[in-house]
């Protein structure tokens, strides 16, 4: 997370969640959905949580970054918001490996529902939470509110034109 402006950046790309109230946003992408899942295997080793707050019990695939912190896991169902900070599992910052982990059977995986439609539909991943998994504002465009250069100008109307064609 950097500040485009003090970097002097024409614009950045982030989820809608995290744009900054100053900027003008453009969609570039449809809405996301985490997927919560485990292996077979594992579910038959331990019981499905049913909610969120039982994901304590069981073994997590988390992301990490760079400095070590955990991603949190974030969960909304009938206006209810819960965050969970996972644990007591294996840690990675590559999505390839955290897929792997999760479809080897080390612990239940919080990831992009477009990361594991492969694994879904095979069903060496099984979803969990599923209620609990709304949709969210995917990827967006962000830049301040102020002239740009030609270029930059340019882009953005094509960004336009491109999702009026859809």
């Amino acid at each position: 997370m950097i500040d485009i402006v003090a970097g002097r950046f024409d614009a950045g790309i982030r989820l809608g969640e995290r744009l900054e109230k100053d900027m003008i946003a453009l969609a570039i992408g449809p809405k996301l959905r985490i997927a919560v899942v485990a292996s077979p295997d594992y579910l038959a080793a331990h019981a499905p949580p049913s909610e969120p707050s039982e994901l304590s019990k069981h073994r997590c695939v988390s992301y990490g970054d760079a400095d070590g912190n955990l991603s949190p896991w974030s969960f909304e169902r009938r206006g209810r918001a819960v965050t969970v900070i996972p644990g007591r599992g294996p840690v990675f910052n590559d999505a390839d490996l955290l897929i792997a982990a999760a479809t080897e059977g080390f612990g239940i995986l919080y990831i992009l529902e477009d990361l594991v439609a492969a694994q879904l539909a095979d069903g060496s991943l099984i979803r969990l939470l599923e209620p609990w998994c709304k949709p969210f504002a995917g990827y967006h465009l962000y830049y301040p509110n102020r002239n740009g250069t030609a270029a930059f100008e340019l882009f953005k109307q094509a960004l336009r034109e491109r999702r009026t064609l859809r």
